[in-house]
């Protein structure tokens, strides 16, 4: 994939964040891959009782479940915390006909009908505007 195509993808992830209404388990290993983590998804035939909903995806040599980012504040500032740590970001309630949030990071705007979809949104667009790379740390 060219560095034009990254960002495009990256965008267009960000836009479906500030345009959807809920959050989606394919919409949660999208977001990780767009973030650089190697996914497994999972198998719609042989999944088991212990494999996890959504999928895996790689952190050094290990495993883990996907968080769902697209659902939880918590799961959204720990990527966010864990690949672009010296990134300022904050977010925002707005209050109109409908609450909706407000994020920020590193310059980079979002919104979305929860926080952690806005918070999702802004670190895609900081992560397209500086051509797919954050100050990634692994842990």
């Amino acid at each position: 994939m060219t560095s034009a195509e990254r960002h495009e993808k990256l965008l267009a992830l960000a836009q479906h964040c500030e345009t959807t209404g809920r959050p989606d388990r394919n919409l949660d290993a999208e977001i990780y891959e767009a973030l650089g983590f190697t996914v497994r998804r999972k198998p719609t035939v042989l999944a088991g009782p212990r494999t996890p909903p959504g999928g895996i995806y790689q952190q050094g040599a290990l495993w883990k479940a996907i968080g769902k980012i697209s659902a939880e504040i918590d799961v959204a500032v720990n990527v966010l915390r864990q690949k672009a740590p010296d990134w300022s970001w904050s977010l925002h309630s707005v209050v109109a006909e409908e609450q909706s949030f407000e994020a920020l990071v590193a310059g980079c705007s979002g919104q979305g009908a929860l926080a952690s979809l806005a918070l999702c949104a802004a670190l895609l667009k900081a992560f397209a505007a500086r051509g797919g790379q954050g100050k990634i740390t692994e842990s």
